[in-house]
């Protein structure tokens, strides 16, 4: 019986390149997502699954980041945002669990950085986190800040809610430095007003969320951009997320009708 499991690997390995590039090619290029958010979920079940710890899943979870960004630049797409941990987790997660976690997600992110490859913008509340992993993921927005590549939203540690409060908190303070008064600002603030300080200011909104694990729900993520986002869950844990899985959610993504919120 344990020679099934390598036999389906085996065929797997053999075939599966070949259907990935007729994948790629027959995507059409004018309905490429241009900014994918992607929730990174499942690894801590993957690992008890394998029979190991939540470290072993977390590091299983951070080695596939390099190449979900490799299938990204393939297919065209220019902004890529991983949750990669969420203001919740914080509070909710072990001491012992959660240093591993923060030590996992700094070395991906020192990975990324060393490859040139990618523009590393962190987006969350840096001020929530240690102080030696702040200051390391803003060394690695400005070391890649010159790189022509895709840009990497790295969000950690993140949640919707608190990122539209820091928005209009930042609004607030922009105008009380102009001498606005609340009158005068309730006057004129629109959406667009609070896009301008959210964490991704500047960037498209993402066209295609992807989950992976099977939960099928956004737990806050993007909460404000993805307002008219295409959504895509995946049943598989992240450390087992392939190529070709990313490949069927563009499909699925290039196969829908956009209404944008109608």
């Amino acid at each position: 019986m344990a020679a099934i499991p390598e036999l389906k690997e085996r065929v797997r390995r053999l075939f599966y390149p070949a259907y990935e590039s007729r994948m790629v090619r027959a995507l059409p290029k004018d309905r490429i997502p241009q900014h994918i958010g992607v929730m990174l979920d499942g690894n801590r079940r993957w690992a008890k699954g394998v029979g190991g710890d939540s470290t072993a899943g977390y590091r299983a979870g951070a080695a596939n980041i390099e190449p979900l960004l490799e299938w990204s630049e393939e297919v065209g797409v220019r902004v890529v945002t991983l949750w990669l941990l969420s203001t919740d987790n914080l509070s909710d997660r072990p001491p012992e669990q959660l240093e591993g976690l923060l030590r996992v997600i700094g070395d991906a992110v020192d990975a990324l950085v060393a490859q040139q490859r990618w523009r590393i913008h962190p987006v969350g509340a840096l001020d929530l986190l240690p102080a030696w992993l702040s200051a390391g993921l803003k060394e690695a927005e400005e070391e890649t800040r010159a790189v022509d590549g895709m840009i990497v939203n790295v969000a950690i540690p993140y949640g919707g809610r608190r990122e539209i409060a820091d928005a209009v908190r930042s609004l607030l303070q922009e105008h009380a430095e102009r001498g606005t008064s609340l009158e005068e600002l309730a006057e004129v603030i629109d959406v667009d007003h609070i896009a301008g300080h959210l964490y991704t200011k500047g960037q498209p909104d993402p066209d295609l969320v992807i989950r992976t694990s099977g939960e099928q729900r956004l737990g806050g993520f993007l909460l404000w951009q993805s307002a008219q986002s295409e959504f895509y869950f995946c049943e598989a844990y992240w450390p087992e997320f392939r190529k070709v899985d990313f490949l069927r959610a563009i499909r699925a993504y290039a196969q829908r009708e956009r209404r944008f919120g109608a």
